[in-house]
């Protein structure tokens, strides 16, 4: 059993993912409180909107870990979420204080409001499915 990069990554890909996953519950249950009225939309953007950037930087991190650890699997299935993250924050709201990626004044807008809960269910299932898969990765290195 040997300790190397390729562990290392895996351990923090791991951490990563859990706390990517904290985000993405918090982003469908926020969606959900929008659904059915509990909160307003201002306050549920300018409570989403400043996690929009670690979610992605934290997700770009790990990942390019991955890859300086030739791990290139992990990788190539984080990929299309990555070139998503991308996407969606290119075409952005043009927004005066906010660097996130929710507008408040179109947020409760129905086909946003179903999309922004789908995007959330979708990330959520993805990292949790994710993180199993880092956690057998950690496994399968260490005792390789």
């Amino acid at each position: 059993m040997v300790f190397n990069f390729a562990a290392f990554s895996y351990i923090i890909a791991l951490i990563a993912d859990a706390f990517l996953i904290f985000f993405s519950l918090f982003h469908v249950i926020a969606f959900d409180e929008l659904k059915t009225d509990y909160k307003n939309p201002i306050d549920q953007c300018n409570a989403l909107n400043p996690l929009v950037l670690p979610e992605y930087i934290v997700h770009l991190i790990f990942n390019l870990l991955l890859v300086f650890s030739r791990e290139w699997l992990p990788f190539l299935l984080n990929l299309p979420l990555i070139l998503y993250h991308i996407h969606r924050y290119r075409t952005r709201p043009v927004m005066s204080s906010y660097m996130g990626i929710y507008d408040p004044t179109s947020i409760m807008n129905a086909d946003q409001l179903t999309l922004c809960q789908r995007e959330g269910w979708i990330k959520l299932a993805f990292y949790l499915i994710s993180f199993f898969y880092y956690l057998y990765g950690m496994i399968y290195v260490l005792i390789a």
